[in-house]
């Protein structure tokens, strides 16, 4: 039998890409500041935030898909803006439970893809970027916890990013958990067994992580890292910065609520 062709002749958008790849590079760095310059000026200020990932493909019948939804309501609840990719399934979960909250912020970022990522219609602010590597950026930047649901390369793709940026101290403070036990076993398996045995990680980076699969105790978990992120934060010396003073804004209301 012969195989689908990479590219149909309609498919413009991935024609679109193939221009790209060919076009000069140096046009190519306005549009990578551009990204950056759009994601720094509209979340600089944005507050406490937690970025949910997961995968697009799963719809609202998906038990995963209502799990995001309850945690980011309850998330949203005690008052953190949620991000997503801004797409559907699993994004669109996570920005609906804060939309349907209505006190916070439902962030999307999204991207330019020949398939599968439409933007869904429960964002407050939706952005759309034109590289994933500054869509991950800003997907990272301004959460102070990542939660990963079930998903695929995509979703690992942003999972191991994550567990780098902690991994090598680009980021501290950052709490990551994974929903979906039976869903990542193999995963969790496989780096236990293979990268842990063979040296390639220590110890100390099974621990970045925490599987999880009751959502209250998850959130509550997100809530109590407040306090470290002020420490961290305060041992920098940027207690002065906005963001800061939003956190423990908000440590100071959920804590008398």
């Amino acid at each position: 039998m012969r195989k689908k062709p990479l590219i149909e002749h309609n498919d413009t958008l991935a024609k679109k890409y193939l221009k790209e790849i060919k076009s000069a590079d140096t046009w190519s760095v306005f549009k990578i500041i551009s990204d950056f310059v759009k994601g720094f000026d509209e979340l600089s200020d944005v507050g406490p935030s937690v970025t949910i990932f997961g995968s697009a493909r799963f719809d609202e019948n998906n038990p995963y898909y209502k799990k995001a939804y309850t945690l980011s309501h309850l998330l949203a609840k005690k008052g953190f803006n949620i991000i997503s990719g801004g797409g559907p399934g699993i994004m669109e979960a996570a920005n609906k439970g804060a939309f349907e909250v209505g006190k916070v912020e439902s962030i999307g970022l999204n991207i330019d893809l020949p398939h599968e990522q439409n933007s869904n219609p429960y964002t407050t602010k939706n952005l759309q970027f034109d590289y994933f590597f500054s869509r991950k950026v800003m997907l990272v930047k301004y959460s102070l916890a990542y939660v990963i649901f079930p998903g695929g390369y995509g979703t690992l793709d942003e999972l191991f990013e994550a567990l780098t940026l902690v991994q090598t101290r680009k980021v501290t403070g950052v709490k990551i958990f994974l929903v979906g036990y039976d869903y990542y076993a193999p995963l969790l398996h496989f780096l236990e067994k293979s990268l842990l045995a063979t040296g390639a990680i220590d110890e100390d980076d099974l621990h970045i992580f925490e599987v999880n699969d009751d959502l209250e105790i998850i959130a509550d978990k997100i809530h109590d890292s407040l306090l470290e992120q002020l420490k961290v934060i305060k041992a920098l010396g940027l207690e002065d910065t906005s963001y800061y003073k939003s956190l423990k804004k908000l440590k100071k209301r959920v804590d008398h609520e």
